[in-house]
């Protein structure tokens, strides 16, 4: 499995509100035998997940999911939503931090899974060569042979502090069996959402507005301007529309016209692109999974995620976190890296450029640490030449 497979969902016409535009993801049938439930967390959500090996990943989390796979889930299993930074007490005196222990963890409860959405794909784009240079070149330090790109460190805006977004969630409708979305700012992918169940949608929609969101998405929302409205004309043509059935048969041609255009355009990137799957657990017949991009510098968006498929791998649930440019020039350069054994010369070679602009790159990008002092002090003379 390469690409998310988005087979048995239906697109319906998007709902604009400014600069958001989310589009309807129904499905005919739920996905059978897997339900989403809530798990809410008592005090405020600071959480400290362990990683193994003397790691450990911290953030904000404000609700974690519990899949159930026993075919017992009923209305009552929903999403969640909850905790707080603060009550009517007013602020507390200090931010307790809570050890969650896994990304993914088994309950003692026979067929349920507790995972924190979101930050299952996170921990794996930030763990993306954190052991840092593999091969003991002089042009690295000895921090980081020893200890790695300890720590790594991202900054995403809460749902609640991109423009706009909090505001089209709660007027926007939903469709009776809708069961996921694909959300836009600026009619740029931000994220998708899914999950099997339209009983679970329905709780977990305003759980929107408590997900992390890139850099690029905050930027697009604040700058961008508001979006046309999707219409659709129906033309008397020869034959005319002559009764009901005749404009109900038109206007369903008119959504089929417009999910292809959509499918085939405004998600392309999302679905056509090629990721690397690592499966993090097996649930009976669903595998879950956390996915990266190629990190290719080609100005496609690139996404990271999690997903759910069923034994056909379709996706059951779907989550996804756009990159920003610089987190995509991050990944491509430890990749590139990482192919020619962590040799910044090797590597500007296979690039096509200088061993002075490789050091320019990892310093950007935040590395600067990582390089030995000769490696700097080089490419400041090379700077002074020139």
């Amino acid at each position: 499995m390469t690409r998310i497979d988005l087979t048995g969902l239906d697109v319906r016409p998007a709902q604009v509100w400014g600069g958001v535009r989310i589009v309807p993801l129904v499905r005919a049938e739920p996905v059978p035998g897997l339900r989403l439930r809530r798990e809410v967390y008592e005090g405020w959500g600071a959480g400290a997940v362990d990683l193994g090996d003397r790691t450990t990943y911290t953030s904000y989390i404000p609700h974690g999911f519990v899949a159930d796979w026993a075919g017992t889930g009923t209305g009552a299993e929903t999403a969640s939503y909850g905790t707080r930074l603060c009550d009517e007490d007013g602020p507390p005196p200090c931010v307790p931090v809570r050890r969650l222990h896994r990304m993914a963890k088994r309950r003692q409860v026979e067929r349920r899974l507790r995972f924190l959405p979101l930050h299952l794909a996170l921990e794996g784009y930030l763990a993306l060569h954190f052991g840092g240079p593999s091969v003991v070149w002089d042009d690295w330090s000895r921090k980081a042979l020893r200890h790695g790109l300890s720590p790594r460190a991202e900054a995403a805006y809460a749902g609640w502090a991109v423009p706009g977004l909090a505001e089209a969630l709660r007027v926007f409708e939903l469709h009776p069996s809708q069961c996921g979305l694909l959300l836009y700012v600026a009619d740029a992918l931000a994220a998708a959402f899914v999950v099997p169940h339209p009983d679970d949608y329905r709780l977990l929609h305003p759980t929107l507005v408590e997900d992390l969101y890139g850099e690029l998405v905050h930027q697009y929302a604040y700058y961008g301007g508001p979006l046309p409205e999707f219409t659709a004309r129906i033309r008397d043509g020869a034959g005319g529309i002559r009764n009901l059935a005749d404009l109900r048969a038109a206007a369903r041609e008119q959504e089929r016209a417009w999910a292809v255009a959509h499918e085939g355009l405004m998600a392309r990137d999302l679905l056509e692109t090629s990721y690397a799957f690592e499966r993090v657990y097996r649930a009976g017949p669903f595998d879950l999974y956390r996915f990266l991009p190629p990190f290719l510098r080609d100005g496609r968006e690139q996404h990271i995620g999690e997903l759910i498929t069923d034994h056909k791998g379709r996706a059951a649930y779907l989550k996804t976190f756009r990159l920003s440019e610089n987190q995509i020039r991050k990944g491509h350069l430890l990749r590139r890296l990482a192919d020619h054994d962590w040799h910044p010369g090797r590597t500007a070679e296979a690039l096509g450029t200088s061993y002075e602009e490789i050091v320019r790159r990892i310093e950007a990008a935040g590395f600067g640490g990582l390089l030995d002092a000769h490696a700097v002090a080089r490419r400041a003379r090379e700077k002074e030449k020139g």
